[in-house]
């Protein structure tokens, strides 16, 4: 409960003080929102599995994050950050939607 009370301040917050997100690190949000949905999915699998625990999730939210735009920070330096954005793109889809799957399992028993 804490968790979506938190989200319900996070979003709110941010449609009232409407942060701007410098230059530099644009190219790096659509990635780090695509990793914070990964963990959010997962938290919520687990969850439902009855496995959830917080400090796992924490860990997870914040690493999916920070690796996810560091793999992204290499591309770029590398010259390939088009394609590496792809891939983590398509592999933190993948793994939302195995974990949309799980859930949907388990709430509608289909």
């Amino acid at each position: 409960m804490l968790a979506i009370l938190g989200l319900i301040i996070g979003v709110v917050a941010g449609l009232v003080l409407e942060p701007t997100v410098p230059p530099g690190l644009q190219p790096y949000l659509p990635i780090a929102v695509v990793a914070a949905l990964d963990a959010l999915f997962g938290a919520a699998r687990a969850y439902l599995d009855g496995v959830f625990d917080d400090r796992v999730f924490v860990v997870s939210f914040s690493f999916n994050v920070v690796i996810a735009a560091l793999i992204v920070f290499l591309g770029d330096q590398l010259g390939v950050g088009t394609q590496l954005s792809t891939a983590v793109v398509v592999v933190l889809g993948i793994r939302i939607f195995s974990n949309a799957a799980s859930i949907r399992r388990q709430i509608f028993r289909a």
